[in-house]
């Protein structure tokens, strides 16, 4: 598959290969070129993240707002 270089010298990497790497954003990368000239891009520190079995899964849990439910309705509804 190929792809262009953009004017600020970035490209698409595929999602099939981000897939394959376990490749997300923020995910930092290494770029080197190997004796054969060819690119290599790896993951770069320490083994990648588990990806969650759901999106949801992935934020149950994080919110750091405790609302009481009946002051979370009275928000949304506009109640005074």
């Amino acid at each position: 598959m190929a792809t262009s270089l953009t004017s600020k010298g970035q490209v698409t990497i595929p999602k099939h290969i981000r897939d394959a790497l376990h490749l997300h954003p923020g995910t930092p990368v290494e770029f080197s070129v190997n004796e054969n000239g060819e690119v290599v891009l790896q993951a770069a520190g320490t083994k990648p993240r588990r990806r969650p079995a759901d999106r949801f899964a992935a934020v149950r849990g994080k919110a750091d707002v405790k609302w009481r439910t009946d002051d979370l309705m009275k928000l949304l509804r506009g109640d005074d």
